[in-house]
């Protein structure tokens, strides 16, 4: 059996799955990992230096966003060449810093939309995308709460950006290269459950500070980034959700469509076989010296 032919059949197989009502829901809600890990940031340190968006866009080799001028990198929100970003609130009687990137949810609303598998929560925790599954409908911008995945729309072969920890790093003994520059230590790295205890932590010593609230202990249910601020979290651009999974409740939607159906691995078919061409459209211009 040739290569592609396998992958077809292992992506087959992945979708069929997730589309099967029965198969679908024997995977339950999802839960932290024992290592999960995550960051930290608190808006009353962070200065808005952007170090940890050059730091970004050097560790994970993302070109320069000059498209707002000629002459300089000035992304005004994440795109498809920004994964981290620092945005400024300016309100009548407070203004604040606010740092932008994947929260890395414990039940993402992206991984339960995503048909094929692409993006999924691996190594401790972290949603990450893998180009050899995804077929670009993008479903997983429609499907996140916080609008974080990006989408290249002016690349021949596109790819979805977001933030990913930088595992690569983290896999080597390192951290997010945000955290590693930050000067004021606004944000900080470790695992999930000792920031969530330093964050509980700040607010028992300084209860005037803060909101009294850590945003994502509960959210959505719950993320893997973790905020402080002495600012509103909605100003922030950080929505109220409730405690219910985004991901939970897209797979009741998916099981209540279903249920009591076939499934449509046909039509999951034809989409495998989308991959199929693209990733051989992909290897023949690899393969072409011209």
């Amino acid at each position: 059996m040739n290569t592609n032919r396998r992958n077809f059949l292992k992506g087959l197989a992945s979708v069929a799955a997730a589309a099967t009502p029965g198969l679908a829901g024997a995977a339950g809600d999802h839960e932290l990992p024992d290592d999960a890990v995550g960051m930290l940031y608190d808006t009353t340190r962070c200065i808005g230096c952007k170090a940890c968006v050059v730091a970004c866009k050097e560790a994970n080799g993302m070109p320069a966003d000059t498209r707002q001028d000629d002459l300089y990198d000035m992304p005004m929100s994440l795109n498809d060449r920004t994964r981290n970003i620092i945005k400024l609130y300016k309100g009548d009687d407070q203004e604040s810093f606010m740092k932008q990137q994947c929260l890395h949810c414990v039940d993402p609303g992206c991984v339960s939309a995503c048909m094929i598998g692409s993006l999924q929560k691996r190594e401790h925790g972290i949603v990450s995308w893998d180009a050899s599954r995804c077929i670009g409908c993008r479903y997983c911008q429609l499907a996140c709460p916080y609008e974080i995945p990006k989408f290249e729309w002016d690349d021949t072969r596109p790819q979805i950006i977001k933030c990913e920890l930088c595992s690569h790093r983290i896999k080597d003994g390192g951290e997010p290269a945000c955290c590693e520059v930050c000067p004021r230590e606004a944000v900080i790295y470790g695992r999930r459950d000792e920031l969530l205890a330093e964050a509980k932590r700040r607010l028992r010593e300084h209860p005037g500070r803060y909101v009294d609230e850590v945003y994502g202990e509960h959210e959505a249910g719950g993320t893997q980034v973790l905020y402080l601020s002495h600012v509103p979290f909605e100003k922030l651009g950080l929505p109220r959700l409730g405690d219910q999974a985004v991901g939970k409740m897209s797979r009741e939607i998916q099981h209540g469509i279903y249920k009591g159906f076939i499934a449509p691995v046909a039509v999951y078919g034809v989409l495998g076989a989308v991959m199929i061409r693209n990733r051989r459209q992909e290897e023949q211009k690899d393969q072409d010296p011209s």
